[in-house]
């Protein structure tokens, strides 16, 4: 584990916070959004609290995440190139981005959909960031090869 304070660190420490912030927000959102139904005290609270913390969250991250993939890359790194896990998550996030801009105003129609996906489009990103082994470019080997000798292959009698 790299204690490093450098800015590849902080910005990536940024990103984590941001998401962690705008995930667990998104499903309490949703939640709230169940409980707001036949009561006037608390209706419009889920489409309050998406536009002024998750949807604030989500850009935050984003714009943390632009950051780390250009200190990343002016440190000779290339996410690009490590497989295809980051096209699926860079598609993943701009998909969740674009509807989590959207879902305030669904929210505000006792509409649950959008929310819902963006909850499902998260937990997907999530899931292909942490296992990024099972999207590489080249598949392991069964096992490994043997040379073939003179001494390997067999005899015809």
């Amino acid at each position: 584990m790299n204690l490093k304070l450098e800015a590849v660190n902080l910005v990536r420490w940024l990103h984590f916070m941001a998401l962690t912030l705008g995930g667990g927000a998104a499903i309490v959102a949703l939640l709230l959004s169940g409980f707001e139904e036949g009561k006037e005290e608390i209706q419009g609270l889920a489409a309050t609290i998406w536009a002024k913390v998750v949807a604030w969250a989500f850009r935050l991250a984003l714009i943390a995440g632009i950051g780390l993939l250009v200190l990343m890359i002016q440190g000779g790194q290339n996410p690009f190139k490590a497989g295809i896990y980051f096209h699926i998550k860079l598609t993943l996030v701009f998909i969740l981005v674009g509807l989590s801009e959207m879902t305030p105003k669904a929210l505000a129609q006792a509409k649950r959909g959008s929310a819902l996906l963006v909850v499902v489009l998260f937990l997907a990103a999530s899931f292909t960031v942490f296992n990024k082994g099972l999207f590489r470019k080249d598949a392991p080997k069964a096992g490994p090869e043997m040379p073939v000798t003179a001494a390997t292959t067999p005899t015809a009698h």
